[in-house]
């Protein structure tokens, strides 16, 4: 593995982490008053238009992150729906 793997696993693994202490609060006080879901959609289709560019191309790092991302975003948006 190049540097420039190097450096798109990392950016792929902090890319992926950006949400988990969200949905890890957001689970833990069953609050997600503050979150907003146009913010949520946002993220949640631009993961997609991502993953559809990163599959075409094989970019396993963009792949594997926007994969993470989108499936806390949809944890994100159902925790909003569902905690009142």
């Amino acid at each position: 593995m190049n540097w420039i793997e190097i450096v798109g696993h990392t950016g792929a693994l902090l890319s992926s982490l950006t949400f988990m202490p969200q949905v890890y609060k957001t689970w833990q006080t069953k609050s997600a008053g503050d979150l907003s879901m146009n913010m949520m959609l946002i993220v949640f289709f631009s993961t997609i238009v991502w993953l559809v560019y990163a599959i075409e191309l094989m970019l396993w790092p963009v792949i594997v992150a926007n994969t993470v991302i989108c499936v806390l975003s949809v944890l994100l948006m159902y925790f909003k729906l569902t905690f009142k």
